[in-house]
């Protein structure tokens, strides 16, 4: 079934897998890369999970191939099941005359649902191996689901992680090695430069820069901290009264109802006024388009995450220029400096509190120099060697 012969030295056919089309870290990761490894002069194809009537959240310069999924599950574990189904049923299918996995030198999940469909067909001998990112690791509580994130590792060929931290935690919990490349900001599209249409898009969004402004990215959900950012954000308000929360995105394929249930409770008691230019917004998912503008006119942005993969939010804030807070704990400590953020103790409601006070105090400032070192080219030229490398030892499919 295999056929042997030397990697290719030119462009390579390079396959990455991401579990939706929703703007969630992994899937920007996914089709950042993409379109740095395409500029490269790489054939990419991104494939995505798509409910009837979806589509990705970004166009790219590279191909991408939408795999219908039912619009709706029952619950998480059926959810992921019938999206690795999905993979594997379109990766198995034939398409001028070959199954459709014979098209790529390199398969790269990044996720646990590509992972597993793809562990799926190395079982069947359809592929030889995989490339697998674990941008971090989720604790469901469903055995089940534990045992699929545990295979989606432990059968990768080779193993990428965006940080120190998820590196060390592969090595303690599962075994296994993994090789660090992590993620850049695209300074093209996020910097302190105000364009033309960003208050326009404030005022699309009910959103009042200068009020301060404060946003928080990843909507409603305990990882992202979001209840004691509100409850920090009412400390806030004691200094400037006309302050604003927006609570931007939060597309999830996770259940995050008990959560959001406690949140509304919290919000409910806080006597804070809840709409379009009132003292919180919560804008739901916004647009791609949107996210830079956002970012630029924000006073501060609130990313004080109890867990993190890389937080790439972060980073894109900086670039435009925008103070940020951000947990005291890795991956945050890993790449960024001290006078490049304010640090929050992201258990403390009164030390985010006050790292959003000092953050509004600072002002906009000239990006940090972490900006121009994390680069979406540097990401896929290590990724291309990491590739090339596996080629070469046999361990990826080639054809």
């Amino acid at each position: 079934m295999f056929e042997d012969k030397s990697p290719p030295l030119g462009s390579l056919r390079i396959g990455l897998l991401t579990h939706s089309v929703n703007p969630r870290g992994g899937v920007v990761h996914t089709v950042e890369l993409a379109d740095a490894l395409h500029d490269a002069g790489h054939h990419v194809t991104v494939m995505a999970p798509a409910a009837p009537g979806q589509r990705l959240f970004r166009e790219l310069r590279c191909a991408v191939e939408l795999i219908e999924v039912p619009a709706a599950a029952t619950d998480t574990g059926q959810m992921i099941e019938s999206r690795i189904a999905a993979y594997v049923l379109h990766l198995t299918g034939m398409e001028s005359g070959r199954v459709r996995s014979h098209r790529f030198d390199v398969l790269h999940a990044q996720d646990g649902i590509g992972g597993n469909a793809l562990a799926s067909l190395c079982d069947a001998a359809v592929i030889r191996g995989f490339v697998r990112t674990v941008h971090h690791v989720d604790h469901f509580g469903d055995p089940q689901i534990d045992a699929l994130q545990a295979r989606a590792i432990r059968r990768a060929s080779r193993l990428v992680c965006v940080s120190e931290l998820w590196r060390h935690t592969l090595e303690g919990d599962y075994g296994v090695a993994a090789t660090v490349i992590g993620n850049g900001v695209d300074r093209g599209r996020f910097s302190p430069v105000v364009a033309a249409g960003d208050r326009a898009t404030a005022l699309r969004l009910g959103l009042r820069p200068q009020a301060p402004l404060i946003v928080c990215v990843g909507g409603i959900e305990q990882r992202k901290n979001t209840l004691r950012i509100l409850q920090s954000f009412q400390r806030l308000q004691s200094r400037w009264p006309r302050a604003q929360l927006g609570i931007v995105g939060g597309a999830s394929l996770l259940d995050h109802s008990k959560y959001r249930s406690a949140f509304d409770a919290e919000l409910r008691a806080s006597g804070l006024r809840v709409g379009a230019g009132a003292d919180v917004v919560i804008t739901g998912p916004v647009d791609d388009a949107d996210m830079a503008p956002i970012l630029r006119l924000a006073d501060a942005v609130a990313f004080p995450s109890l867990s993190e993969g890389f937080g790439i939010v972060a980073i894109e804030a900086l670039a435009c220029g925008t103070p940020t807070v951000v947990s005291r704990i890795a991956p945050f400590t890993e790449y960024l400096a001290e006078g490049d953020v304010e640090w929050a103790d992201p258990l403390d409601v009164e030390s985010i509190a006050a790292a959003l006070i000092a953050a509004v105090e600072r002002g906009k400032f000239a990006p940090p120099a972490v900006c121009a070192r994390c680069s979406w080219d540097a990401s896929a030229q290590r990724h291309v060697a990491l590739y090339r490398s596996f080629l070469a030892a046999g361990s990826i499919q080639r054809h």
